[in-house]
């Protein structure tokens, strides 16, 4: 039994996804480089492929199916995909062997980055790094289903399904603008935080972080105002006084360091997270290679305390 490929071609996922973002009939041809008239008979052709509607018109616009509404979010991950893997391509054509995908659980904060790209081409200088963003909302999941090979994790991983390679270890910071009333204590306890307005990037409590090990224990909670799933934005609102929040010492250290912000350690003792180098436990020559950035990354983060310079 042959191979069976797609019913549309990539022009009719471009002419999709251009159509999600502007309905305009003329508007969409001009920026695929085609005439309305062939815009109308490309939209026709797939759906006579199909055998199903995509587009009722509207006064010169398009308004979107449910089929075509599904078929455009397909659309734009297969296109990211393709201008990956053209990239991944054109860079195996100069050196790069192998890419490994990474992305980090929550953060974008990649001040770490070039300083570790630059040791591993020192030491495997046929492997390159991708930074695949749009898998920190949901990092196991990306890796399972090999969106990613690598993926940079915190706390306890120890029941996962996947190998880990312990990284390091970070403390938690409690932030808050520069002239807030508890600006200047070396850390906050329970009591402090009652009645403060909270920004944080989950409601969803976690057994070794501040929920747990602060607010818990002492029955004394903060006032929640805001859930930011971006924690970049986070601290642009507590700089701006919107409120306070907790959040990975590394990842707001440059913030602290520029006096954007001001940090003070979660209870008497801190609360300190292990973050690791999550990969898949297969046995193929690819995850072979994404093991070894792992124990590179590892290395990298013991010798030089890179992510939290």
């Amino acid at each position: 039994m042959g191979m069976k490929f797609p019913l549309l071609d990539l022009r009719h996922y471009q002419m999709i996804a251009m159509l999600a973002k502007t309905p305009r009939v003329t508007d969409a041809a001009d920026q695929l480089g085609i005439t309305p008239s062939a815009l109308s008979h490309r939209i026709r052709e797939a759906e006579r492929r199909l055998g199903v509607p995509l587009f009722s018109r509207s006064h010169k616009r398009l308004r979107m199916t449910a089929a075509a509404e599904y078929l455009a979010q397909v659309a734009d991950r297969l296109i990211a995909d393709l201008v990956r893997a053209e990239h991944d391509a054109e860079r195996m054509g100069h050196g790069v062997r192998h890419v490994v995908r990474l992305a980090v659980e929550a953060y974008s904060s990649y001040h770490w980055l070039p300083s570790f790209l630059r040791h591993l081409k020192e030491v495997q200088p046929d492997v390159g790094i991708q930074v695949v963003a749009a898998a920190a909302k949901a990092p196991l999941e990306s890796l399972a289903d090999h969106t990613v090979d690598l993926v940079i994790l915190s706390g306890d991983q120890s029941a996962s399904r996947f190998e880990s390679v312990r990284l390091f270890d970070d403390e938690l910071v409690f932030i808050m603008p520069p002239n807030h009333r508890l600006s200047g204590r070396a850390h906050i306890d329970g009591k402090d935080i009652v009645g403060e307005d909270f920004i944080t990037y989950t409601r969803i409590p976690e057994p070794d972080r501040e929920y747990a090990k602060l607010f818990r224990p002492n029955d004394t909670y903060p006032n929640w105002t805001e859930t930011v799933e971006l924690p970049e934005a986070i601290v642009e609102m507590v700089a701006a006084g919107l409120g306070t929040s907790v959040l990975a010492g590394w990842a707001v250290r440059s913030a602290i360091a520029g006096d954007r912000i001001v940090g003070c350690r979660v209870g008497p003792d801190g609360v300190t997270i292990p973050w690791h180098a999550v990969i898949r436990p297969d046995t193929a020559p690819e995850d072979t290679v994404t093991r070894t950035v792992a124990e590179t990354l590892a290395g990298w983060c013991r010798d030089t305390d890179g992510f939290r310079r």
